[in-house]
């Protein structure tokens, strides 16, 4: 398979070069520094992969991927970054990338994930998936109302609904309203599991 790297990062750029010349199924045709320079070289060189850094000196990795799939419409992309911030991980699944990879990977992992991507598949970095997972857990702690997190907070204490219901002033028939409205917003089965849940989330501290 032909690759490409657009990357402006010198050592990167040589350090990918030399895990791709052990592979015998790999041809690096070209490397770019810049984003103009990588899209001239996609549509040169019509590579089956490539592979783009997300943070180039001045612009924005997708923007260039867009730009060089018009260059190169028969060629696959794949993300190499040093960030796995979930904004951009999103941003790049809905643009749909078909390749995300974080450059602390190893070399036997870059290559596994070019081979993927070539045959058609996508493949996103363990780490990436953990950040992304962990943003949704956090996401869902946003939906809940400022009560609700004091309730969460008070069961990933340990109390009772009587000893929440003290503590906020309110019955206990309104605290289990609160604890079934988490458990729906949590997408969890159990009080137990919602305070293992907000345990994690650093809410026992917390004082209702």
């Amino acid at each position: 398979m032909r690759l490409i790297v657009i990357d402006d990062h010198p050592l990167v750029l040589q350090g990918i070069a030399s895990i791709i010349k052990l592979c015998e199924d790999m041809e690096l045709v070209g490397t770019a520094n810049s984003g103009p320079a990588g899209v001239r070289l996609l549509e040169k060189e019509q590579p089956d992969v490539a592979l783009v850094d997300l943070k180039l000196q001045g612009e924005y990795g997708l923007d260039v991927i867009r730009r060089g799939r018009k260059a190169a419409p028969g060629c696959r992309f794949i993300v190499l970054t040093a960030y796995s911030e979930p904004n951009d991980i999103r941003r790049a699944m809905a643009d749909k990338v078909e390749g995300y990879i974080l450059k602390e990977a190893l070399p036997e992992e870059l290559i596994g994930a070019i081979r993927l991507v070539a045959k058609g598949r996508t493949y996103v970095d363990p780490v990436v998936v953990q950040t992304l997972v962990a943003g949704d857990r956090d996401d869902l702690l946003e939906q809940l109302t400022p009560r609700e997190k004091e309730v969460l907070a008070a069961l990933a204490r340990g109390m009772s609904n009587r000893e929440i219901a003290a503590a906020l002033f309110v019955t206990e028939y309104t605290v289990k309203k609160h604890v079934s409205q988490i458990l729906d917003k949590l997408g969890v089965e159990d009080r137990t599991q919602a305070a293992l849940y907000a345990y994690s989330r650093g809410l026992a501290q917390a004082r209702p």
